[in-house]
């Protein structure tokens, strides 16, 4: 069948009537009509259907609207092809089509006409899915053309999804989303395992191309493009009606029928072709044809119209046809066909016949499979509601658990061959939660642990999680829960099914008497403390007053100096020299005499940087202390960078502490001498114990996920902890520091950036790029925008050195980065070939792949698809107790079996992408 362009369908979406309200469900026919990216909240009534179409909005949570460039807005081009909805971020994205009557039949049209709406001229290609299932691949090919697929399926549930697949070939975008309700005696080959894709549906016996069939002509909107070949065909038509038979199964609209052709030659028969068209998930994928016929023309007694069908010359059906006059019939495939590297149908009079053949109208569908179901329905539904509430920004869009590679973090699914996939595992821990706790948590009748802790949760626990049967482990800690414990609860912890953690919940009471039983006492407290406060209080502003006047007499004979006070530059983006006041630093001012004494005249050296040296020292009251100290080859970068790390670390650092982070004792300026004073890490760096020819101690994976563990904690804390938060922006094994009991802690902060949030600033700029060859974020190199996402993807390769025991950047014949060497190994499900040897398979297999989906995901090219530090520390937790439930309990251990991956997390990876600019994703 000659290949067609469809740019006729583009002429349908005409000039829009008034607007109206937006509607985010079926209208009175039970139709959906999406023009998705039409800006603003409200739709249109379509001129030519008079059908309503809406923006997407209320039907999507993610995407940008586009308009397509204006040298593709040609007149005929209809308005819902003006504007598109992209999908740059995220690996799915999906529309959800609601009010829907589960069990029933439906039309799903996307259309897609790219019209370089990105400006880059880069024709993208990427995967559709209808729910859970595999549709199509989209692939386009012209830019002022488009695509248009369209399937038939039964939807299992009162909704359907659509989704959008990114697969690293270009951006997911859609032009227009269609959905049309069939009746279930329509197209018999469609069930609940098996759906039709359309490939052509041709309506046969028109003049123009442009007269293209649909609503309200065919009631259920399908699309009959006409087919033109005035050169081989003559066009037969009627005005007459032309009825359906009994028990029709396609109920061809009357308008495609009344026009039909008959070769122009007597003597010849009727022949067209379809050419395969391979999909990623079916490279030789079955048809489905379906034939209609109808009698135009009242025959004379005598005449006789009568044919028989030819695929690849083999007959259809064994016996001659005869159409009725002005009676709709088809003849249909019920299976698919066999495989053929080509289709080609030819209709052939009998020799009975005295009247060439006819055709009327042509269908052609590919099989598709829709037997994979989707999450339960309950549970589905309870965690949509959940995102909404919570407004959670993960990749949580389309459906929960199926397909397993694109499963929502933080969640465990149970996959059963008789049943639905359910929950058993959901993590929220450290997720920015607030409010009260959902009921709909309730509803996830299958979940054995719930990890609620360290959010900002408040009012009562809900009685309704006692029913949960499952649940044996719930985690509230560390939240603003107030109340009692539900009696529910309390039973079930009484009759140990079930572990409740709920410390750090300041107005929690475990029982109701307790509770009573507080507040008499917070009452009698109050009466008793509050006058003895008031007493301690102007008893103690009267001293202030004394010291603050004897302070200022004093002051006035004096102009030394304190000790660790700094004067002069500061870092330039803070504006060069200080505007008034000095620095006032916490930490001690050494001199540069006094290091010498320290470090025995700077003879041990413990490492070297861009700073210069760092030497081993101890005080006088024998701290062992580490002196980085400015080499004068660098002396002008290294005053910078001095600079630059003294303000940070000495204003900001010195009033905050974590034990991931590594101390600052004091620093020295004296003269032309600078250095930076820290607590001492006895065993050295990471990097030196990761090392493939190291003489470090070695390191077993328990203790290198503590490390990672560690460091991530560190990480956090500088992100979340600090205010104004704080960018490392040279995160690397070198910079992670280990203490004697080889716990982590996070290092050299001289290329640390702070950035406000009072502003909203979520990066900051930079005239010079910093960082180190392996672990600089790919997108920091093209845009010079720094955000705390940089220091997860440098992170996100840290990871990837703990479990491989490779460096950063690997040289020699591959001479590769670590990412890709651990892509290309997992791409052939070899895991083991990515683990450290020198582990000698001491590990649990499931924490290793977690770990390593982790770093994956912190080392996603388009910073938006990364993970947060605080989520990074969640999973990593996850991961330690993957850990030490391997070896203690077998059964314990597959309670919590890592399944958020699928059966293995390397159909996850992402491919590396090769793209020049940010806006290329």
């Amino acid at each position: 069948m000659a290949a067609r362009s469809w740019l006729l369908l583009l002429c349908l979406a005409a000039t829009a009537g008034g607007v109206l309200q937006v509607r985010a469900q079926p209208d009175s026919q039970g139709f959906i009509s999406i023009d998705c990216g039409f800006p603003g909240k409200t739709g249109y009534v379509e001129d030519t259907t008079k059908l309503w179409y809406a923006t997407d909005d209320g039907f999507t949570d993610a995407g940008a609207n586009h308009n397509i460039s204006v040298q593709f807005m040609t007149p005929r081009l209809g308005k819902r092809y003006h504007n598109v909805r992209s999908f740059p971020d995220g690996e799915r994205n999906c529309y959800t089509l609601r009010s829907l009557e589960a069990g029933l039949k439906y039309i799903v049209r996307a259309l897609f006409l790219y019209g370089n709406y990105d400006n880059l001229n880069r024709l993208p290609m990427f995967d559709l899915y209808i729910g859970v299932n595999f549709w199509t691949m989209v692939n386009i090919s012209d830019p002022g053309g488009g695509q248009l697929t369209e399937a038939i399926v039964v939807v299992p549930d009162d909704f359907v999804q659509v989704c959008l697949v990114n697969t690293v070939s270009g951006t997911p975008f859609i032009s227009a989303l269609d959905l049309r309700p069939l009746e279930n005696r329509l197209y018999p080959q469609v069930n609940v395992t098996q759906g039709l894709v359309l490939n052509t549906r041709n309506n046969f016996g028109l003049t123009n191309e442009t007269d293209i069939i649909r609503y309200p002509d065919d009631p259920h909107d399908r699309i009959w493009l006409p087919w033109v070949n005035p050169i081989d065909w003559v066009e037969i038509s009627t005005t007459s009606m032309v009825q359906s038979i009994d028990d029709d199964h396609f109920d061809a609209p009357t308008a495609v029928m009344q026009t039909a052709i008959t070769p122009r030659n007597a003597s010849k028969s009727i022949e067209f072709s379809w050419d395969p068209e391979p999909q990623p998930k079916d490279p030789s994928p079955g048809y489905i044809a379906i034939l209609h016929f109808s009698e135009l023309q009242l025959l004379p007694s005598n005449a006789v119209r009568q044919f028989y069908v030819n695929l690849n010359g083999m007959s259809w059906f064994s016996s001659g046809f005869t159409p009725h006059y002005l009676y709709a019939e088809a003849d249909y495939a019920r299976k698919p066909f066999l495989r053929y590297p080509q289709y080609n149908i030819s209709i052939n009079a009998t020799a009975n016949s005295t009247l060439p053949p006819i055709i009327n109208a042509f269908e052609v569908f590919s099989v598709i499979t829709t037997a994979i179901v989707g999450t339960d329905a309950l549970d589905a539904s309870a965690m949509m509601v959940i995102k909404a509430k919570y407004q959670v920004n993960k990749n949580w869009t389309g459906d929960p658990c199926v397909p397993k590679t694109l499963a929502w973090d933080r969640l465990t699914c149970k996959y059963a061959i008789s049943s639905r996939p359910r929950i058993t595992s959901l993590n929220l821990s450290s997720s920015g939660l607030s409010g009260d706790i959902s009921s709909s948590f309730a509803d996830l009748k299958a979940v054995q642990y719930l990890d609620l802790s360290n959010n900002n949760l408040t009012g009562s626990i809900p009685d309704a999680l006692s029913q949960l049967t499952s649940l044996t482990v719930l985690d509230l800690t560390g939240n603003q829960l107030s109340g009692s414990i539900p009696s529910g609860l309390l039973k079930r912890i009484q009759d140990g099914s079930l572990h409740l953690r709920y410390g750090n919940n300041p107005n929690l009471c475990s029982n109701g008497n307790s509770c009573q039983l507080a507040k008499r006492k917070n009452k009698l407290v109050i009466y008793i403390l509050v006058p003895v406060i008031l007493v301690v209080v102007t008893v103690s502003t009267a001293a202030l007053l004394f010291c603050l006047l004897r302070r200022r007499t004093e002051s006035r004979g004096n102009s030394v100096k304190p000790r660790n006070e700094v004067t002069g530059y500061v870092p330039r983006n803070n504006g060069g020299r200080m505007p008034s006041s000095s620095l006032q630093l916490e930490n001690r001012r050494f001199t540069y005499l006094e290091l010498g004494v320290a470090t025995d005249n700077f003879r041990r050296v413990l490492g070297r940087g861009g700073f210069g040296c760092v030497y081993d020292g101890f005080l006088e009251n024998g701290t062992r202390v580490a002196v980085k100290l400015l080499s004068k080859s660098s002396k002008n970068q290294g005053d910078k960078e001095f600079l630059a790390e003294v303000y940070v670390v000495a204003q900001i650092l010195t009033r905050i502490h974590h034990k991931n982070l590594v101390s600052m004792i004091g620093y020295c300026k004296d003269g032309d001498n600078m250095a930076l004073v820290y607590e001492h890490m006895p065993e050295g760096t990471l990097q030196e114990h990761i090392a493939e020819n190291s003489s470090k101690r070695f390191l077993p994976w328990r203790q290198r996920l503590q490390i990672a563990l560690g460091s991530a904690q560190g990480l956090e804390y500088l992100h979340k902890g600090c205010n104004p938060p704080l960018i490392h922006r040279d995160v690397k094994a070198a910079n992670i520091l280990l203490n004697a009991r080889l716990e982590a802690k996070i290092a050299d902060f001289g290329l640390s950036k702070a950035f406000s949030r009072d502003n909203d600033d979520t990066h900051v700029s930079t005239n010079t790029l910093v960082g180190t060859s392996g672990y600089v974020d790919p997108e920091y190199l093209m845009t010079m925008q720094l955000t705390t996402k940089s220091d997860v993807y440098s992170f996100g390769v840290v990871l990837l050195e703990l479990v491989t025991g490779k460096p950063a950047v690997l040289h020699g014949l591959e001479n590769s980065s670590i990412i890709q060497w651990v892509q290309q190994r997992l791409a052939r499900g070899d895991i083991e070939g990515v683990v450290d040897a020198r582990m000698h398979g001491d590990h649990d297999i499931n924490s290793v792949w977690k770990a390593v989906d982790i770093a994956l995901k912190c080392t996603m090219q388009a910073s938006v698809q990364r993970p947060a530090m605080t989520d990074v520390v969640a999973l990593l937790q996850e991961c330690l107790e993957l850990e030490d439930r391997h070896p203690k309990d077998g059964s314990m251990a597959d309670r919590f079996v890592y399944a958020t991956g699928g059966d293995n997390p390397s159909s996850r990876i992402p491919a590396m992408d090769t793209s020049t600019g940010p806006a290329a994703r």
